[in-house]
């Protein structure tokens, strides 16, 4: 992080560092309808229900969510008149949020948040765009899959109306792409890495290598987009893909065709301006789709 910081010659000293996998936990609960204040002081007494931790291990946000599209109406009177709506927890171990913490501090840089991936995911395509908000032909609203395909693990985040309706993390990443490479074509894991972003020579060895990893990632994409679709009622009318994951050949094309849905990769620079004195633009380009979860979790500073 300091040779970062200091090849970068950057001025800020604020950090926003992400955290996933095991140790953080993302929930939709149902609740009565009421005030954000009103929610901060309830939730402390649902958490018990839907996190696998100790309460007291754990640092936790909530956010309401107003227009999911399966919460109940208005005048829906099972809660006095008041309603529901759905509730966004996320909750991470507190010896992993101070872990990032510690590690900035040590640098002597300043821990500005602790953001989930899989949510830094959606900050960076609200910072490209608007997402799709209207209803398909069949008269569901819309949706989009925002799948970031890691090195170690991929996340979806379904966003209906601009806010996340579902979200999961699924343990396959661009790393057991690599493993398959380096046991088909007996090298070295830095060889089968390199092979895998730049397969032009090896390509037919390389789909042929990935092709069950790919199968396995895109079974479990597949299983997500149906239970949203059928759990919250909306249409996922396109995949957009991101990370390092996705530079191997066919990947697109493959998640495509198994989830059947429109699939195209994204560049999370398309809103940013890049000083082209300081950043080879070209280099920059080749990895764009690797640097959506930077994107994301920078954009949560405010400049001042």
């Amino acid at each position: 992080m300091a040779q970062v910081f200091g090849e970068g010659r950057f001025k800020g000293k604020r950090v926003v560092t992400g955290v996933s996998g095991q140790s953080t936990v993302v929930r939709y609960i149902p609740m009565m309808r009421m005030s954000d204040e009103e929610l901060r002081q309830a939730i402390k007494f649902e958490t018990d229900k839907y996190l696998p931790f100790d309460v007291n291990d754990v640092v936790m946000d909530c956010q309401a969510l107003r227009n999911t599209v399966n919460a109940a109406v208005e005048g829906d009177q099972s809660n006095g008149g008041k309603g529901t709506m759905t509730v966004l927890l996320a909750a991470c171990r507190k010896e992993e949020a101070e872990r990032q913490a510690q590690l900035v501090k040590r640098q002597g840089l300043t821990p500005f948040a602790i953001d989930l991936d899989l949510f830094a995911v959606a900050n960076a395509w609200e910072l490209c765009g608007l997402p799709m908000e209207s209803a398909s032909e069949g008269g569901a609203p819309s949706a989009i899959a925002l799948v970031d395909v890691g090195a170690t693990r991929s996340s979806v985040n379904v966003l209906a109306g601009g806010e996340s309706c579902f979200s999961r993390e699924i343990n396959i990443g661009g790393a057991d792409m690599t493993q398959a490479i380096v046991r088909r074509l007996g090298v070295e894991g830095f060889e089968a890495e390199a092979i895998k972003r730049a397969a032009d020579s090896h390509q037919t060895e390389v789909s042929l290598a990935i092709q069950p990893v790919l199968e396995e990632l895109a079974s479990e994409l597949a299983l997500s987009i149906d239970y949203v679709e059928h759990h919250e009622g909306v249409q996922v009318e396109e995949t957009l893909l991101s990370g390092g994951g996705i530079l191997a050949p066919g990947v697109p094309q493959y998640i495509e065709q198994a989830t059947a849905r429109p699939t195209r990769t994204w560049n999370p620079l398309e809103a940013l301006r890049v000083d082209v004195n300081r950043v080879d633009v070209e280099e920059l380009e080749a990895w764009a789709p690797s640097l959506v979860v930077a994107v994301g979790l920078a954009s949560r500073v405010q400049s001042r």
